[in-house]
């Protein structure tokens, strides 16, 4: 063995240099820069031995190289620009040095090869991919592009249209697609990759030069014909309608696939490596890399919580309807048999057709067989009695959000299934209050999923007062089973995310109340990153959800959520307007002539706010926007000093999942960060005439005065 390290290894066997990555320490191979030391020094080994004819790259883990170690990225992306580069260039002269070794080099790659790992299989002359590999550049998704010559190699190698296609969504490519792309030069069967890779290679060895014409090919410049810019500009039409203004990211690519690609292979590349840091030590990059790092975070600890989970082999849902047919079919598609019970035949005939609907999607989608579909319905099991519940695993009740009607189910449920872990859906109705209707409050905690379920990844987890470590771990196991991703909260109302959305609504409420447009509000929170605008926003929640859920919150703290008079929300219910679920709101929906569905303003709703209007000040959108994210954003810092979640990294995490938040800004408290502590203090007092919601809390002032950030 020519090199034996931590991270790979290199030996020659008649002729055949292998390079092994198969990291000693860790699950997967990453390009850390403990591997890109050892790179080089295989390398360098490498080129000093005589006889060698040939090299295969191989990878003795699970997956070929899951990519950069994104952990290392913070670090990187503070270097100043100079710094960077000189970084970005030693990495492009190692992958130079693979690519210009005398004889052919092959990559056999099986699992994922994303990343710089992709980059790296670029590198080489050839490429043979198990039938299960995926192979992809998702950088984008971290607010960055390929920086290590993939925006040249893989340009010059699949064409503008499917390179564009594959760097700008971001997504893992299937073998069959690398192949159809000229990416890959053969697709085997996974168990053969090894011999079949090897095999490969020898041919190419037997074959003389001809590898040189390989690397001619991913070298030779592009011409931008009348074809090619027309990709260009249907690339460009895509990213607009896709991306905005918020995520430079992709528009960099667009420009610089279009800058360099009939340059020279050498000029391209130091096109590529120059203008990698103006992305990364962008804002944008900070808070996605930052996000990623935070999922990871979560992720790691929803995994050291379930070492004391029950094993959950049959689950129940109480109430059906459009939640609790979501959370059937979200349990069953995901492997987990589970009981749906309901008071009607209505109820549970809804929430049979709510899961049915869901998985024809799936169906329609080609990623469920017809038969699969039945198969997954059948482990849906309807009931109108708790027959059988004596054998559940966990119970969930997600039935009308009264307190009364809840204590009454839960103290039922309690006596029918005397084992299980008993979960509450409830979005904002204290858990500890809930347990009190319970001989085992132990055994109980909330479990609170967003709708639609299907679509929305959060599940909220709120440990009770006394809610058991058992109960708590169970939970989140089943929400990480039904492919969710759990973060627990302590209790208090509103528990994480509705808690910190509340605050946000209140001071919708008074802009309109000041006699702003509501449409003008919309604009302006969705030219910031949001999806949709409050008034949007509340009609989607339901407009008796949100007066509810406001009283709630309200009652929970009144100094700082009370209201003066009557809400617009209020006055709005009363009009009979509850939002979507009736087609009136803030806006009226409906379909049109051709099917397609609308929502539009309405001068009823205009005369309804404005006669709740005390005053019109004049105002900028910019104020407009200081004035709804102040008070979300305190609420967020609030959550964590009081302990509601155990860290940023959760708070953040919560308001991008379950709220949508916009995730080029990172959350809530990154956002604070980026703008600066200082900065964001100022804007505090600047609108603190605004009231409670508008006051510091004691400790940003010490994060003040220590210049201490979040992150």
């Amino acid at each position: 063995m020519l090199f034996n390290g931590f991270r790979l290894q290199l030996r020659v066997d008649h002729g055949i240099a292998e390079l092994r990555f198969e990291r000693r320490d860790g699950p997967v191979n990453t390009l850390d820069h403990v591997t890109l030391s050892e790179l080089h020094q295989a390398l360098e080994l490498l080129q000093q031995e005589s006889g060698v004819q040939g090299l295969l790259l191989t990878s003795g883990k699970r997956d070929f190289i899951v990519g950069a170690d994104i952990n290392e990225f913070s670090e990187l992306f503070g270097l100043d620009h100079s710094a960077l580069t000189a970084s970005l260039r030693q990495t492009h002269a190692l992958f130079q040095q693979l690519e210009n070794l005398p004889y052919p080099t092959l990559a056999a790659i099986n699992g994922m090869a994303l990343g710089g790992g992709m980059e790296l299989t670029l590198a080489c002359d050839y490429r043979v991919l198990g039938e299960a590999a995926r192979v992809g550049l998702p950088e984008v998704n971290l607010g960055i592009y390929p920086g290590w010559g993939g925006t040249v190699r893989l340009s010059r190698l699949a064409g503008i249209a499917t390179s564009l296609g594959w760097i700008l969504s971001g997504r893992p490519q299937r073998a069959g697609a690398a192949l159809e792309a000229g990416v890959a030069h053969q697709v085997v069967a996974d168990a053969q990759l090894g011999d079949e890779a090897r095999a490969f290679l020898l041919q190419q060895i037997d074959a003389g030069d001809d590898f040189t014409s390989e690397r001619q090919r991913k070298q030779r410049p592009l011409v931008l014909d009348e074809a090619a810019q027309q990709q260009l500009f249907e690339a460009a039409k895509q990213v607009a309608r896709q991306h905005g203004d918020h995520y430079p990211a992709p528009r960099a690519v667009l420009e610089l696939v279009r800058e360099h690609a009939e340059l020279p292979f050498d000029q391209a590349l130091e096109c590529e490596l120059n203008g990698f840091p103006g992305v990364a030590k962008g804002p944008v990059a900070k808070s996605l890399v930052g996000l990623f790092l935070s999922d990871q975070l979560v992720k790691r600890k929803a995994k050291a919580t379930t070492s004391e989970a029950r094993n959950v082999s049959q689950a129940a849902v109480l109430g059906a309807g459009i939640m609790g047919g979501g959370i059937a079919y979200q349990s069953a598609s995901t492997g987990t048999p589970i009981r749906m019970k309901d008071i009607t035949g209505d109820a549970l005939e809804l929430g049979m057709r709510e899961a049915d609907k869901l998985l024809a999607k799936q169906v329609e989608r080609g990623r469920l067989g017809d038969a699969n579909r039945r198969a997954v319905l059948e482990t849906i099991m309807p009931t109108l009695e708790y027959d059988g519940f004596d054998a559940v695993d966990l119970v969930i009740e997600a039935v009308v959000e009264n307190p009364k009607v809840k204590a009454s189910v839960l103290a039922e449920v309690e006596r029918a299934a005397p084992n299980a872990v008993i979960a509450s859906n409830t979005s904002s109705i204290s858990i500890s209050q809930l347990a009190e209707s319970l001989q085992h409050p132990e055994n109980f905690c909330g479990m609170h999923f967003f709708n639609p379920v299907h679509a929305m990844p959060l599940v909220e987890v709120i440990r009770g007062k006394q809610s058991s470590d058992a109960a708590i771990a169970t939970t989140v196991a089943y929400a990480v089973s039904m492919g969710k991703t759990p973060i627990v909260v302590n209790d208090c109302p509103g528990f994480l995310v509705n808690r910190i959305l509340f605050p946000y609504f209140n001071a919708f409420n008074r802009l309109l109340k000041d006699g702003v447009d509501y449409q003008r509000i919309d604009r302006v929170m969705e030219s910031f990153g949001w999806p949709m605008g409050p008034a949007f926003l509340a009609d989607v929640v339901g407009l008796d959800t949100l007066v509810h859920a406001d009283a709630v919150m309200v009652d929970g703290f009144p100094e700082r959520m009370g209201h003066d008079g009557q809400t617009v929300a209020e006055a709005m219910l009363r009009n009979g307007r509850l939002g979507q679920k009736n087609g009136r709101g803030f806006y009226r929906y409906g379909v049109d002539e051709q099917g397609k569905r609308f929502k539009a303003a309405e001068d009823e709703v205009y005369g309804l706010v404005e006669s709740l209007a005390t005053s019109m000040p004049e105002i900028s959108d910019h104020e407009i926007g200081e004035r709804m994210l102040i008070p979300l954003c305190l609420e967020a810092v609030r959550c964590l000093e009081e302990g509601i979640a155990d860290s940023a990294a959760e708070v953040d995490m919560g308001l991008v999942l379950g709220l949508g938040f916009p995730r080029f800004r990172g959350g809530p408290l990154r956002y604070i960060d980026t703008l600066g502590i200082e900065v964001f203090c100022n804007l505090v007092e600047k609108h603190q005439n605004q009231g409670p919601l508008y006051r510091l809390t004691d400790g940003l002032r010490q994060r003040r005065a220590g210049q201490k950030t979040f992150f």
